[in-house]
């Protein structure tokens, strides 16, 4: 009689970790298993073969299984750590007002800008480049716990944590004088050039993308900022695109222009932008190139407030 010891990865008996997450990913692997499945099956005789295939496959699986619930669970305090973020005393839920000066004005003093507003507001400077002049511009922000946002707030609505959108690819440096222009939300079309440090390049689906990534100081540590939309936007996630922050992966060492470095993108990471949550940020709007023609679904897909709010 002959013995056959074949594992199904399939099945949803060996793929319930994975179908927590995402059909897609236990569809890949049900293609890759394709060829074990034949490898697992004896021939008569061959039973102790047979099992030591099937154990060794068994193996292999939950390995697998034990990673993916493992970035589960990562996901799942980030998601929680977000909410923490973003509903914090200088979340962005909680900034009621931005004020510019004029280019070339001196700054409005603290006791002038905090008039109307509760004691526990907080309150903060801020300085930038005229969009027109180049000259500085000195400004400020009030923040408060309060906000009409912070009341409304229900929650972030994601999508499921899909290991098929960790991508492995590369961050190509380019010449420090590259600067492109990304116009922003509140800027009426006009647009303000921001230096770009390098490309990432990653494949999907076998067709390679490359995307304009800049240098930013995130939460006290430089990171690299991608602003990016694809074809959920507006329709099922925030209409103006996403951005996703990633470790840079320079590190201390010295790069010239050209250098190619290995990176992890990992798509579940992608989030809404300051302005989905205040109508006080003025966010950068992706760029032609940054644009993805496909729907890329995973991380955050938008901000959900009570029945009659808006920004």
């Amino acid at each position: 009689m002959q013995n056959s010891f074949v594992v199904r990865w399939g099945d949803t008996r060996l793929c319930h970790g994975a179908a927590q997450t995402s059909p897609r990913y236990c569809a890949r692997v049900t293609r890759q298993a394709t060829a074990d499945e034949e490898a697992l099956t004896t021939r008569p005789g061959n039973r102790n073969r047979g099992k030591r295939n099937f154990r060794a496959a068994l193996a292999i699986w939950s390995a697998v299984s034990v990673s993916t619930t493992t970035a589960v669970s990562q996901h799942e305090e980030w998601i929680e750590s977000r909410r923490t973020y973003v509903t914090a005393p200088q979340g962005p839920l909680s900034l009621v007002l931005t004020h510019w000066s004029p280019a070339g004005a001196p700054p409005v003093d603290e006791a002038t800008a905090r008039e109307g507003q509760p004691a526990d507001a907080v309150f903060t400077r801020l300085r930038r480049d005229d969009i027109d002049s180049g000259e500085q511009q000195e400004g400020y922000r009030i923040w408060r716990q309060d906000s009409p946002a912070q009341q409304a707030f229900e929650e972030i609505e994601y999508y499921d944590y899909d290991p098929a959108w960790v991508i492995e690819g590369r961050f190509e440096l380019v010449d420090e004088q590259r600067v492109v222009p990304f116009e922003h939300i509140k800027d009426a079309g006009a647009t303000r050039g921001l230096p770009v440090s390098g490309d990432l390049v990653f494949e999907v689906d076998g067709t390679q993308y490359r995307l304009n990534a800049f240098d930013t100081n995130y939460s006290g540590i430089w990171k690299l900022q991608l602003v990016f939309g694809d074809r959920t936007n507006g329709v099922e996630s925030y209409g103006a695109g996403r951005f996703l922050f990633l470790d840079h992966p320079a590190g201390e060492r010295e790069l010239a222009s050209g250098d190619s470095i290995p990176i992890t993108i990992d798509f579940n990471r992608a989030i809404v932008p300051p302005c989905g949550f205040s109508n006080q940020m003025n966010c950068p709007l992706p760029p032609l190139q940054n644009r993805l023609p496909f729907a890329l679904r995973a991380g955050e897909k938008r901000v959900r407030y009570a029945d009659g709010f808006s920004l």
